[in-house]
């Protein structure tokens, strides 16, 4: 049994791999940490070219009507993770490889999961094909209407395969 023990903890350390440094942030759930490219595991940010709406104008409630006004919330979603980083080391420890040989990985700033903070704050959406981890964030969000939950927007996988 001791033995078991030693070797599942032997075995998780080799899995789990941690990549530690100051980013360079590519888009809202992807950065790059020296020659490491890194996706943010189980969420899902709006593509750099991607094309959302925010209110622009609301007539009364009586008729009810809303005025919408594009923006680029990819853009905005990039700029929002580089603020919060600031140029601040992070840690990510990664659990794997995704299909383009990107390192899968939470990543934390002091003791912040930028995952989570990134859906929290509605910034990405929880990427629920490959993570049930941030639907309790998201589902805050769109509650608040934080971020992308202030207006409309495509799930960004959904503008993938349109675009």
């Amino acid at each position: 049994m001791r033995i078991v023990i030693l070797f599942l903890i032997f075995t998780t350390n080799i899995l789990a791999e941690e990549i530690i440094g100051i980013p360079k942030i590519v888009d809202g759930d992807t950065l790059k940490i020296n020659e490491y490219k890194i996706r943010l595991e189980g969420i899902d940010a709006p593509e750099i070219k991607q094309q959302c709406k925010k209110e622009k104008l609301k007539i009364s409630s009586i008729i009810g009507y809303t005025f919408y006004k594009n923006y680029n919330c990819g853009e905005v979603s990039k700029k929002n993770l580089d603020a919060k980083i600031f140029g601040s080391k992070i840690k990510c420890v990664s659990s794997g490889k995704d299909k383009y040989k990107r390192y899968l990985a939470t990543c934390f700033k002091d003791k912040i999961n930028l995952n989570r903070w990134m859906v929290r704050n509605g910034h990405a959406v929880a990427y629920r094909r490959y993570s049930k981890d941030y639907v309790p964030d998201e589902e805050f969000a769109k509650e608040n209407k934080l971020g992308l939950w202030k207006g409309k927007f495509l799930n960004p996988e959904k503008w993938r395969k349109l675009n």
